[in-house]
C-alpha cells in the first residue's frame, strides 16, 4: 500500500495494492495494523454508503460535539473528495485538500475529525463508501456552504445538483465559534 501524506498532513491518501488478473481483482480495503502505522489508529464504529449521479455535490459537513474521521473511498465510478481543516488553532486552519478518488484505483483518503468533509461526482454514477469514528448525530451536525469564498475549495463543478440542506447551508462565519480547537501537539 502507498501512503501519501497531502499538504495538511493528518490528511492521508491510501492507494491499495491491487492485485489483478483475468480473473478480476483483489485489494485488502481496510487493515486496521496497516492504516494505525500509517497515522489512523482510529476504531470506526459506522459504515456509510451513498450512491450518486454525475455532477452532485455532498458537503461541506461535520459535526461540532463529536468529530467524526472518515476513511472515503470511491467503489465505482470518480470523485473529487475534499477535507477542510476546521481545527481553531491548527496552521492550516480553514485550508483544504482534495483528491481524485475512483473505483478502479481504490485509493482512499483519510479525512480526521476536526476536519470537513465534501466531494463532487465526476462519473455519470459513483458509489461512495466510508468508515467513521463517530455515529453520526443529526442535531449535532454542521453544514457548510459548499462554494463558501473564506474556504475557496476549487470544485471541478460549476453548478452542482445540491441537497436542499445542502442549497442553505451557511457559510463558515456563522460556525467559528462552534469549532473545535486543535490539540496540541
Amino acid at each position: 500500500m502507498r501512503v501519501t501524506r497531502m499538504s495538511i498532513p493528518e490528511v492521508v491518501l491510501f492507494e491499495p495494492t491491487v492485485h489483478r488478473d483475468d480473473r478480476g481483482y483483489f485489494l485488502e480495503t481496510y487493515r486496521r495494523d496497516r492504516y494505525a502505522e500509517a497515522g489512523v489508529p482510529h476504531d470506526f464504529v459506522q459504515d456509510n454508503r451513498s450512491r450518486s449521479t454525475k455532477g452532485v455535490l455532498r458537503g461541506l459537513h461535520a459535526q461540532r460535539a463529536r468529530p467524526q474521521g472518515k476513511l472515503v473511498q470511491c467503489v465505482q465510478g470518480k470523485i473529487f473528495d475534499v477535507a477542510v481543516d476546521l481545527r481553531r488553532g491548527s496552521p492550516t486552519f480553514l485550508r483544504w485538500v482534495g483528491a481524485t478518488l475512483t473505483g478502479d484505483a481504490a485509493n482512499q483518503l483519510w479525512v480526521p475529525p476536526g476536519f470537513a468533509h465534501g466531494f463532487c461526482v465526476l462519473s455519470s454514477t459513483a458509489t461512495v463508501e466510508y468508515k467513521c469514528t463517530a455515529p453520526y448525530d443529526p442535531t449535532d451536525e454542521m453544514r457548510i456552504a459548499w462554494n463558501d469564498w473564506k474556504i475557496g475549495v476549487q470544485w471541478p463543478v460549476r453548478a452542482p445538483i445540491l441537497s436542499e440542506k445542502d442549497r442553505v447551508a451557511h457559510g463558515i462565519d456563522d460556525w467559528l465559534d462552534l469549532l473545535p480547537w486543535a490539540r496540541a501537539a
